[in-house]
């Protein structure tokens, strides 16, 4: 049964309810299953830490190479286990998305159709290209970082647990992050937000005169059309410019502070051993796991661009289908007699 199928057995549920919303939550038992996949990497992505732990505090101490065998085989068990899960959440997303995509193609046509024909005017493409930007970015690795991100207090959990100086430290460090996360969405979202409205005018502008070609190679009009379309294609690669390198910046900064925070958490681990309040194991476990707590709050940062185009497609989708409701299905005839 398709998504419109189950639309129309559950009145109701889309006046309630964004059909964008509606289409995924069709799909909400496979979303479950990315969600489980997303804790079951994100556990798994303590056994570095630990069988780094185990290596110094307990196979350096015991010289045993038998426990050195058996810890690298059951790491590499772990780790064979995490890239199939990853493989399975990417797959499971791409096929959900693709889904997603199949479906509301058709209602996104027939509503970009309808405005055209209503108000000759707009771009039918840009729909299209929306609806394209929703796909991507959820089968992207953009994705997966907010995914992975609501993890990080577990990471910080287990790193106070093994000293609260070095558990404090990197909680200090993900609020630093997190600043840097709310300068670099009031930093990129205006000059994004510019950036994309230009570029749908741009091309509005040029679907709509291109329609009547004829006429303007006829009257000679191609050549000011071509500057007045080179000059809005400018503002929107000066606007682009602004906002990338505004969210380069960020970027930059956040790759800075985190490996100076994991550098940061290694020489504190280093200090607490030298005064006998923890072992070396501890320090270099706690130095992974620090790099991997702070990892997916640099990732949504740096994929925050891709974010703010999503959600700017989204609101524009949601717009679209609802100034223009799903037509109502016609009355079958007969087949018209000889």
């Amino acid at each position: 049964m398709s998504f419109f199928e189950m639309k129309s057995s559950t009145p109701g549920v889309a006046n309630n309810a964004s059909e964008l919303f509606y289409a995924v939550r069709v799909h909400r038992g496979a979303l479950v299953g990315v969600a489980l996949f997303s804790g079951g990497i994100n556990l798994l992505y303590l056994a570095p830490s630990i069988y780094m732990l185990q290596l110094y505090d307990r196979v350096l101490a015991s010289r045993s190479e038998f426990t050195l065998v058996m810890l690298t085989v059951l790491l590499v068990g772990l780790l064979g286990l995490m890239a199939l899960l990853e493989h399975f959440r990417a797959a499971v997303l791409i096929r959900v998305g693709n889904v997603v995509d199949e479906v509301l193609s058709k209602r996104v046509f027939t509503a970009a159709f309808e405005r055209n024909l209503k108000l000759r005017q707009g771009n039918a493409a840009q729909a299209m290209n929306d609806l394209t930007q929703l796909r991507q970015f959820a089968t992207s690795n953009g994705l997966f970082a907010f995914l992975d991100a609501p993890w990080f207090p577990i990471y910080l959990i287990v790193i106070y647990f093994f000293h609260p100086a070095l558990g404090l430290f990197a909680l200090a460090a993900a609020v630093l992050l997190a600043i840097m996360a709310v300068i670099s969405d009031r930093v990129a979202r205006g000059p994004l937000e510019e950036a994309n409205q230009a570029s749908i005018l741009a091309n509005q502008y040029v679907n709509n005169n291109l329609r009547n070609a004829e006429i303007i190679e006829a009257l000679g009009m191609l050549d000011h059309l071509k500057r007045k379309w080179y000059l809005m294609q400018s503002t929107v690669l000066e606007r682009q410019s602004f906002a990338s390198d505004k969210a380069g910046v960020a970027v930059a900064l956040t790759k800075m502070i985190r490996l100076m925070s994991q550098s940061g958490v290694l020489a504190l681990g280093a200090y607490l051993t030298l005064h006998g309040q923890a072992t070396p194991g501890v320090m270099i476990a706690a130095s992974i796991l620090a790099g991997r707590a702070l990892s997916p709050v640099e990732q949504v940062i740096g994929n925050w661009k891709g974010f703010l185009i999503a959600k700017a497609s989204f609101h524009r989708l949601s717009e679209l289908l609802q100034q223009h409701p799903q037509r109502a299905e016609g009355m079958p005839l007969p087949r018209p007699a000889q």
